[in-house]
């Protein structure tokens, strides 16, 4: 069997479904990404410009090839409205052989 490339997830959060649905949209017709979830409404506590702040935000789960990090970090911060988002690589380091390379065939 053929190594597989490095994949990993990116997390970001939106401020509303649609911003959610724009992004997601966006990577996986760019072939950024192969699979983006959106997850939402969910609760944010944190800290900003000195003040605790709470927020309803959607969650997406982007899953991409390692080396397109770049290019997805560059894509978010061209999409995204807020002025700090929260972008975050996780390596996928086990997973279902079919699955990654049917995610591999997306990008």
């Amino acid at each position: 069997m053929a190594a597989m490339p490095g994949f990993i997830q990116i997390t970001t959060t939106t401020d509303s479904g649609a911003a959610a649905e724009r992004i997601a949209n966006e990577l996986v017709a760019r072939r950024l990404a192969g699979c983006v979830q959106i997850i939402g409404p969910i609760q944010s506590l944190y800290r900003w410009q000195g003040a605790i702040e709470r927020a309803e935000e959607w969650l997406l789960l982007i899953k991409t090839a390692a080396e397109r990090y770049p290019a997805v970090e560059a894509a978010i911060r061209e999409l995204h409205s807020y002025e700090c988002p929260e972008i975050i690589a996780t390596p996928i380091t086990q997973g279902s052989g079919a699955y990654l390379k049917w995610l591999g065939e997306q990008m």
